[in-house]
């Protein structure tokens, strides 16, 4: 018998995120293990007038190609993704897989020139989830591999993935407007700033926000949610920032991270654990070396770091930057083929300054300054 978790997630990613409707071109994405995932979202989206095309990927399969493609092959635009992002008016895309350490030994080069390749398709992407034509939302569904990279039991996994989103509730869309609602205060409040000054250890950064929109993320892109984001002004941030956690990238781990930063643009980094990675992604294109995204995580029912950065990034009490492509719905003009979130902890001390206001604490909102 299936998991009723799942069927519920799929009523929710259609009928809630996705927002799905008769007549919608919707395409769903995931690799083969989460099949059980896309029967579910493919019924639902089926029961709500949708035309549906499907895309089952492998990680055997895109490990080959990774390792053994010439570095002319690896830059070759994905025709399909382009094709599909270009008339899709949803995309459903589940994370999970067989093997999260399927790219530990690929060469960082390769995994940058294949960066490089999805550009058609992410430039697409971008531009049509700028303008509101396309909707996303991207998921997690729970596999051993995935259960095991977070230190956990399958059965531990699928109650802290299906808990993080809430499924465990009677009305999960009940609770996720209730968030937004709570949520969409701090996005007004943060829509009025121009400089945000984050402060914590290892980390003394100014970031230039004028005239860039907050977005609530409610559930609607990713799910679970729960954070508040904007693209900042691409030449106005400076200082420096040490990552608490490692970042990872196509499964690669990077340690102990710390980026200087002059006028937007990266100008000195330096890494615990995988330096030559870190260097090859700041390097994938000019985009590459400022930053697209600055957001506070907001979903303290995810404490735990578990090295899925779909979770790792809304962990209540963190806040984190990703150097690459911004977002267009938030005023963003920076373009990359790699959008890359690092995390960086601020229960222990941390502070947010918005033009000189101390608005975040100790890893908390300080909710007494919008009272009255």
């Amino acid at each position: 018998m299936g998991d009723p978790r799942l069927n519920k997630l799929a009523k929710l990613l259609v009928n809630y995120s996705a927002e799905v409707k008769k007549g919608d071109f919707v395409y769903v994405q995931c690799e083969s293990i989460a099949e059980p995932w896309m029967a579910e979202v493919v019924k639902e989206a089926i029961l709500a007038g949708a035309h549906v095309e499907t895309n089952l990927t492998s990680h055997e399969v895109s490990e080959i190609k990774l390792k053994y493609s010439s570095d002319e092959q690896l830059l070759e635009e994905n025709f399909m993704a382009k094709a599909l992002l270009s008339r899709a008016d949803v995309w459903l895309t589940a994370w999970g897989t067989k093997n999260t350490k399927s790219n530990s030994n690929i060469d960082a080069k390769k995994l940058q020139l294949n960066s490089k390749g999805a550009a058609s398709w992410r430039k697409i992407y971008s531009e049509r989830m700028g303008d509101g034509s396309l909707r996303w939302c991207g998921t997690q569904f729970p596999t051993y591999a995935d259960a095991q990279e977070a230190s956990m039991s399958l059965s531990e996994y699928e109650d802290f993935v299906y808990g993080a989103g809430l499924l465990d509730k009677e009305d999960p869309v009940a609770d996720w407007k209730r968030i937004s609602a709570y949520q969409e205060k701090w996005v007004k409040y943060l829509d009025t700033k121009k400089e945000l000054h984050i402060v914590s250890e290892g980390t003394d950064i100014k970031v230039n926000i004028d005239g860039r929109k907050w977005i609530n993320c409610d559930g609607k892109v990713n799910f679970p949610d729960g954070e508040v984001f904007t693209s900042p002004v691409e030449d106005g941030i400076n200082g420096y920032i040490t990552f608490s956690f490692p970042g990872i990238y196509m499964g690669k781990e990077i340690e102990g991270i710390r980026l200087e930063i002059e006028s937007g643009k990266v100008v000195k980094s330096t890494a615990k654990k995988g330096e030559d990675l870190l260097k090859a992604l700041l390097e994938t294109d000019e985009g590459a070396s400022r930053f697209g995204e600055v957001a506070i995580g907001t979903n303290y029912g995810i404490q735990k770091f578990t090295r899925n950065m779909l979770f790792d990034e809304k962990i209540g009490g963190t806040i984190h930057m990703a150097i690459g492509d911004s977002m267009p719905e938030a005023g963003g003009k920076n373009r990359s083929t790699i959008h890359w979130d690092m995390l960086c902890d601020m229960r222990n001390g941390g502070k947010i300054y918005a033009d000189g206001e101390l608005f975040y604490e100790n890893g908390k909102f300080i909710d007494t300054m919008l009272e009255g």
